[in-house]
């Protein structure tokens, strides 16, 4: 595991889109909380819950060794001193072909500790078609 000490959620947002980017799962691994209360769905998946189960899962998703075309749209956050929410819009494609890509929502929860900001949860869900067209932000 690494000892880089993440000092801010913008730079454990930006390490953890750069793992999933590289499909490297040392860097992936070294964003995630050690604790066994983490938790993480990949679209379509079931929800895995402790480290061991959470590793295992991107082991597999990075097995191929392919490296993604990613862009990370921002869509709000909910920030204390201590957590952050981050909402955001995943348009994963293939690399070399950016013009063809997957929708994703996103929800990734951090958590700031002694070891700085760890990952705790990453909730991912696939859009359904034409459901990119830009709606007002209501909560309801």
């Amino acid at each position: 595991m690494s000892s880089k000490i993440h000092s801010s959620p913008q730079d454990i947002e930006a390490a953890f889109y750069a793992a999933l980017e590289t499909a490297d799962l040392e860097a992936m691994m070294a964003i995630w909380s050690e604790d066994e209360e983490i938790i993480c769905v990949h679209p379509g998946g079931p929800r895995l819950i402790g480290y061991r189960a959470v590793r295992e899962s991107w082991r597999q998703l990075f097995a191929s060794g392919e490296q993604l075309a990613l862009r990370v749209i921002p869509q709000g956050a909910v920030t204390t001193p201590f957590a952050i929410i981050s909402h955001v819009l995943e348009l994963i494609g293939q690399q070399g072909d950016e013009q063809r890509y997957a929708p994703i929502a996103a929800t990734n929860v951090y958590v700031r500790g002694p070891l700085g900001w760890r990952m705790v949860a990453h909730h991912a869900s696939a859009m359904p078609p034409g459901s990119l067209i830009d709606t007002p932000k209501v909560l309801h």
